[in-house]
Order: C-alpha cells, then sequence, then structure tokens
C-alpha cells in the first residue's frame, strides 16, 4: 500500500506559488496571478494596450531576478524603448528577439518573403523563436504577435498547427509565455481560445462624448478562480492601472452600530436620534433647496467627532462648495485644511465607474472615512457608459459602504423647481433613509420644507417642517401642521390665523 500510494504522489503534478502579472489590479482579479509555466493569450484591437500590459509582465520578472524575453513580429526595438520610456521605464534586462528586422521589409530580396509568406517562411519563423527561446532559456516570454503568424500560415489548419507546435515546444520548458493578438482576423479565433491555458480580452469603447472608456475581462483561466465580468482600466504613465470589479460581499468589517449626529438638535430629533453607522440616506429635492448644505452638515459634524469624510462632487466645484459654507457659517475651511475633510472634484466625462469605486475604496481603506458624500447621483449617472447597470453599480457601492460602517450620504436632484417633481432614476427601494425637501409659496416668498419619508433603521418624525439656511447653519422650524398640499406642489393653509413669515 504504501509503495503505490507515494509513486502515485512522486508523479502527480506540483501545484506551483502563483507568479505576477505585473499589475497589481489584475492579479487582484486573479486571486493572486498567473499559474506559471502556461501559456496565456491577451487579445484585443489596436490601441487596447496589449504591448504595456505585456512589457508590465516582462518587467516584474527582471525585478524578480528572471531572464525573459521579448519576440517582435510587429513592433521594432526602437518603438518598444519609446512606449517604455514615456511610461518611466527601462529595457534594461530585457531581451527583444526582432524577428523580422525593419531593414528587411524594404530589401527586393525578402520581399516576397515579408508579403506573400509560404509555408517554408513560417517554418522558418518559427525554428528561429525556438532557437532563441533555447539559447537564452527564459523563465517569461511574449510572443507579439499572433496576427503575423496568422497572415504567414495563409489558412487555418496550417496557423493551428504552428501555434500548437508552439505550445508543445513551451511545455516542456520552465517558461510562461504571453501571446498578443490584435484580432485581425474576421472572426474570433475560438480554437486558439481552447489552445491557450488563459484568455484576457481588452477593449476600448468610443462613447459619445467625453474620453474613451478601456475595460478588461478575463474570458477564461484554468484552475483559477477569477473575478468574471469587466473591469474598467487607464493607461497612463507607469502602465495600465486596472480596477477590479467592486464585489462587496468580498468585504466585510465589524463596526459598532451607533446613530449619527448631524450636529442639528432638531434635525436629528426628525430623524429619531440621527442615522446610523452603515446606512445610506438618499436626499431628494429640486436645485438650490439645500441637499449639498444639509450633506455638508454631517461631513462636518464628523469632522468635528475627529472623524474623517470625503465629499465627491460630480457636479459643483470647491469654489461654490467653499463660498457656500461660509455664507452658512459652517468651518469647512478649518477641516479642509486639517484634512479632516477631503474634497474631491469628479469629472464624470473623464472618470470611469470603476476608477470611481476604487478612488471611494481608498477613501474608507486607507483615508478611513466614515461620512461619504456623493453629490450628485445625476453627476454619477452622466458616468455611466450605460445607464442599464447604474442601479447595479449604486448597488455593490452601497453593500460596501455599509459594510465598513461608513455613512453615506447621497444627494439626488429631481427636474424642476416648483409643482410636481421628476427623479431621474427611483434609487430609494436602495436607500435606508430618504429625506425629502422641497420649494412651497405662501404669503408672496419662497419656503423650504423637509421632511423624513422613510428610515429603514428606526422610527421618526412623520411631520413637514419648514427650514431656513442662514449665516448660523440650517435652522428648522415647528411642524406645518396648518398646511397641506406641500409636497404635491399645491400647498394650501388650512389655518384660521395668518401664518408668520420664514422661521428666523
Amino acid at each position: 500500500m504504501t509503495g503505490p500510494s507515494s509513486a502515485a504522489s512522486d508523479s502527480a503534478p506540483r501545484d506551483l506559488p502563483r507568479i505576477s502579472t505585473g499589475s497589481d489590479g489584475l492579479d487582484d482579479i486573479l486571486a493572486g496571478g498567473l499559474d506559471p509555466n502556461r501559456m496565456y493569450l491577451y487579445e484585443g484591437r489596436p490601441g487596447t494596450g496589449k504591448t504595456t500590459i505585456a512589457l508590465q509582465f516582462l518587467l516584474r520578472g527582471v525585478r524578480d531576478g528572471e531572464r525573459v524575453l521579448y519576440i517582435s513580429l510587429s513592433e521594432t526595438r526602437r518603438e518598444l524603448e519609446l512606449v517604455a520610456h514615456r511610461h518611466g521605464w527601462s529595457l534594461q534586462g530585457v531581451d527583444i528577439f526582432e524577428l523580422v528586422p525593419p531593414e528587411t521589409t524594404l530589401d527586393p530580396d525578402r520581399e516576397l518573403t515579408v508579403f506573400h509568406p509560404a509555408e517554408m517562411e513560417l517554418s522558418e519563423t518559427t525554428n528561429l523563436i525556438f532557437k532563441e527561446v533555447e539559447r537564452l532559456n527564459p523563465t517569461r516570454v511574449v510572443l507579439d504577435s499572433l496576427s503575423e503568424l496568422r497572415l504567414l500560415a495563409q489558412n487555418p489548419l496550417r496557423y493551428r498547427r504552428q501555434v500548437l507546435a508552439l505550445k508543445h515546444f513551451f511545455t516542456n520548458r520552465n517558461c510562461t509565455v504571453v501571446l498578443l493578438d490584435d484580432l485581425s482576423s474576421s472572426q474570433d479565433d475560438l480554437q486558439l481560445h481552447s489552445i491557450a491555458h488563459g484568455v484576457v480580452m481588452l477593449e476600448q469603447l468610443a462613447i459619445d462624448y467625453g474620453a474613451e472608456r478601456r475595460r478588461l475581462r478575463v474570458i477564461k483561466m484554468r484552475g483559477i478562480r477569477f473575478r468574471g465580468g469587466y473591469h474598467d482600466f487607464t493607461i497612463s504613465a507607469g502602465g495600465l492601472r486596472i480596477f477590479p470589479r467592486l464585489v462587496a460581499a468580498e468585504h466585510h468589517k465589524p463596526f459598532p452600530g451607533q446613530s449619527m449626529s448631524s450636529g442639528n438638535v432638531e434635525l436629528d430629533r426628525l430623524l429619531g436620534g440621527g442615522i446610523e453607522r452603515g446606512t445610506n440616506a438618499l436626499l431628494l429635492g429640486s436645485a438650490g433647496v439645500g441637499k449639498s448644505s444639509l450633506a455638508l452638515a454631517y461631513a462636518i459634524a464628523a469632522a468635528e467627532r475627529g472623524e474623517h469624510a470625503v465629499f465627491f462632487a460630480f457636479d459643483e466645484g470647491r469654489g461654490t462648495v467653499e463660498a457656500r459654507a461660509l455664507t452658512l457659517g459652517l468651518p469647512l475651511q478649518k477641516y479642509l485644511d486639517s484634512g479632516k475633510i477631503r474634497f474631491q472634484q469628479i469629472d464624470p466625462a473623464e472618470l470611469s465607474p470603476g476608477e470611481f469605486a476604487a478612488t471611494l475604496r481608498r477613501s474608507v481603506e486607507v483615508d478611513n472615512a466614515r461620512v461619504v458624500v456623493i453629490d450628485s447621483l445625476n453627476g454619477y449617472l452622466n458616468a455611466m457608459p450605460d445607464e442599464r447597470f447604474l442601479i447595479l453599480q449604486m448597488h455593490e457601492l452601497l453593500s460596501y459602504l455599509a459594510q465598513q460602517g461608513v455613512l453615506t450620504i447621497l444627494i439626488l436632484a429631481q427636474h424642476g423647481l416648483v409643482g410636481p417633481m421628476e427623479t431621474p432614476i427611483d434609487l430609494s427601494y436602495l436607500s435606508d433613509a430618504v429625506l425629502m425637501l422641497r420649494y412651497f409659496e405662501f404669503g408672496g416668498t419662497v419656503r423650504r420644507a423637509l421632511s423624513v419619508v422613510k428610515k429603514r433603521s428606526g422610527n421618526h418624525e412623520h411631520t413637514i417642517r419648514e427650514f431656513r439656511l442662514g449665516s448660523t447653519g440650517i435652522k428648522l422650524g415647528p411642524p406645518l401642521q396648518e398646511f397641506s398640499g406641500i409636497f404635491s406642489g399645491n400647498p394650501r393653509y388650512t389655518g384660521t390665523a395668518l401664518p408668520e413669515g420664514p422661521i428666523e
């Protein structure tokens, strides 16, 4: 019994440690990186970042003391060095093998080889690759690109045979191979997908307005459990910044279940003592009614308790918010200077939802933000390439923030100023608390009304109160008991005496 068992154990494949792809984001998606000594395919149209992420893969090998090789059938050494230079990299330590040097393409004697390939030329190319790999014995190899081999092969059967020959050659070597393909064939090469151990697809999307959006998807990865779906990424100095799709179920953190004060006694009373940690509040109302001012009060109250808050502004600039706080007598500048409150301007035309989620996570996990304000969801909606997925994205964000014990203030502007209101998207069912802010007119003056229409986590007042924004902040009046129809846009006064003017 002992002998056969031991033999079986010796012959079983070893589970080698993962190796990094050179991208922290992609490593996170793959739960640790790639299996070594396998062949992988990175595919995408020209301009999606294949060369950049392939260089990151090799440079990580250089940092780990490995021998790495870049086999180029399309890019010249000078082009690769320029890419590296613009990312602040040095290609020292990266062996570059230019299989078809650029000067040969202009040689009349080689013209037939380049533009009219034959089976002999394909075999010669493959043999040159084998010889260079045997000479250098690298542990990481990038082959750029398969489209050149496809042209040399002339037909799918011959092309598949050559790719299989490459795979069998590298199978017997301690070498991890990344193949690049620019999808120049007329249809998806599913045969190539079946040969590769893993397939990563990179895309570039042109939207109607704003910068292009890039995203990545792991199509297949044998034996590796990965995070599926699309993951946004950007290309900037330093390479690809990949933002793994947020999955709230992966993030749990214990926190005390306490109510968080707004710093205003009457507002806290209206909310039944405050809003609890790990919940979110949606502020609904027309433009200028006071939603952002109410949100600022919560951020400043957190700072006064010694906690951190972050204010994401999609619509207004920092100067506008600072001027409003100064008018209301709120000490925003003091806490901005001390770092207790961080103000971040968001340009929805430039920022992808994935990058915003990553920025929000850094605020919570690195800066330890306890209050997050998103002003407004209208701007966030504009950042989405497809409005159908706003609800799903927001659900993951809110679930993640809830599990981190963060109070989230969401601002949603309704269409119109007075009369019937329209909401661009209904998020009320995702919200733990909903505060309605409305204008109403009485006696020739415009007034403001506030009411809590929903609060899951406890009791609250069901009254409608008038409120005022003044030099001493937010001030609430008594319940508007002698009015009806305020929120319908047609207020009627049912009292017997003329009410006083706006609260002072």
